[in-house]
């Protein structure tokens, strides 16, 4: 039995894309993840996320990290909530990966209802598939199932570097990208009132951007 766990990195900076990873490895091959001692990525420092990272690459049997830039999700967003967001970039690992049993992190209040729109969903695209697909949904699956808890580490080692790619290219560092670190809020401040406009690596329509450019206007 083909298992997958998913899970994502970045649906709350301002700064940078969001990664959903999907690994997939043999039902017979799950306790490997777990006697390497994998944990949700939260809880482990870069350095480590990394270690694993390759570990998890080595023994899966499949993994795909599909990647949201901010310009999408900004477009995205025009016509549709963060959560038909994520359910559209977790079906699109469930097309690539194929499991017969998945297990996610749920990008939803409502567990099950994320589930069961990501199982409506993925039917539209592939039914053969999607029949006899067992979702399991579930609030911090990345701290229940080792299989989830790769998936949030590979996203977030991801992230982490495209992250790391823009600094280089703007030659700034700007912390996190996350809304509450000062680094970001700084910059985003600074860059605004001197371009008069956020890059394509800002997310235009989280509401932190859109307060730094109103006070860069008075």
């Amino acid at each position: 039995m083909k298992v997958v766990g998913i899970d994502e990195a970045g649906k709350g900076p301002v700064i940078g894309p969001m990664c959903i990873a999907g690994v997939r490895i043999d039902e017979s091959k799950v306790h490997i993840l777990k006697n390497l001692g994998v944990v949700d990525s939260k809880r482990l420092s870069p350095k480590k996320r990394e270690q694993f990272a390759s570990q998890i690459i080595k023994y899966a049997d499949d993994h795909f990290v599909f990647v949201v830039s901010p310009l999408q999700i900004d477009e995205l967003r025009n016509i549709m909530s963060m959560n038909d967001i994520m359910v559209i970039g977790f079906t699109r690992v469930l097309e690539k990966l194929t499991p017969d049993r998945a297990f996610v992190d749920a990008a939803d209040v409502n567990a099950e209802r994320f589930g069961k729109r990501l199982l409506t969903e993925y039917s539209k695209i592939d039914q053969e598939h999607a029949d006899g697909l067992e979702i399991v949904s579930e609030h911090k699956a990345d701290d229940t199932y080792p299989i989830v808890s790769a998936a949030s580490i590979l996203a977030k080692v991801r992230r982490d570097e495209l992250i790391e790619e823009i600094k280089k290219e703007v030659g700034v560092d700007f912390g996190s990208g996350y809304p509450s670190d000062p680094k970001t809020k700084d910059f985003l401040a600074k860059w605004v009132k001197e371009h008069d406009h956020f890059p394509d690596f800002v997310r235009h329509s989280w509401k932190t951007a859109i307060n730094a450019q109103n006070i860069a206007k008075e």
